[in-house]
């Protein structure tokens, strides 16, 4: 068939090309604000506890769990990996400095608390003791020692949840005798002291070795304050061990 001149269509040029722009000068790019931040609204996101935090734990066996102490505020929980947090320590506990919260292994049910912050700073919060759950924080119950003020650290037995153990530091401003480290057979019905090295020395941590409850390692601490700083660091301050449960 013969070809029409002109009847052919020219191609479509798939890219246009582009239009020809000036580089903007300097003078000109967008000026600085002086307060970039003028209209940023800061929000709390909470939890809103009193004071700052000291304590913290979780449930090995229920993972979206932990707690936490403030030094004011108690002992907080939270059920869904700290989304929300509730306090529930309010009108049961007689001070809200937290030092130490343990969960039962065995029985996560079971929670001890030892109370009074173990950070020795210009503010310090005093404790009045130990306080212990068996619902999984929901009741609790005053189980004594009231007189070690500050408690840094409590470790409960792996496998029996009668059988724990207390970290004391004792008064902050003064010699006392209720300090060192404190052992409980019945579930903190009674308390047995089975460290103490003199009034003026506490304990300062606390820890099972992992392959054998009976092995603990104590560390002691001499601290005192004064209305002007503190005194660290004494002949008292030493690391002790037991092969035996504390016996």
């Amino acid at each position: 068939m013969p070809r029409t001149p002109g009847a052919q269509a020219s191609p479509t040029p798939r890219f246009a090309p582009a239009p020809q722009t000036s580089p903007i000068p300097p003078d000109a790019s967008p000026a600085k604000s002086a307060n970039p931040l003028k209209n940023f609204q800061y929000r709390a996101i909470g939890p809103h506890r009193g004071g700052r935090v000291g304590a913290v734990t979780g449930v090995p066996s229920q993972p979206n769990v932990y707690y936490f102490g403030a030094t004011g505020g108690g002992v907080w929980k939270t059920i869904d990996s700290g989304v929300n947090w509730e306090p529930i320590s309010d009108n049961f506990f007689k001070t809200g400095s937290v030092g130490a919260i343990a969960v039962a292994d065995s029985d996560p049910n079971i929670i001890y608390v030892g109370m009074g912050e173990e950070t020795v700073r210009g503010n310090v919060s005093h404790g009045d003791g130990v306080y212990k759950s068996t619902d999984a924080g929901k009741t609790w119950k005053f189980m004594g020692l009231g007189d070690t003020r500050q408690i840094s650290r409590v470790r409960i037995h792996p496998k029996n949840p009668d059988v724990a153990y207390v970290a004391a530091i004792g008064h902050l401003w003064a010699d006392n005798n209720e300090r060192g480290v404190f052992r409980t057979k019945d579930g903190g019905k009674t308390w047995q002291k089975i460290l103490f090295r003199d009034n003026k020395t506490g304990a300062i941590d606390l820890v099972f070795d992992p392959s054998n409850a009976n092995v603990l390692y104590a560390a002691m601490w001499q601290v005192k304050r004064t209305p002007w700083g503190f005194e660290s660091g004494g002949a008292g301050s030493s690391i002790y061990k037991s092969i035996d449960g504390g016996d």
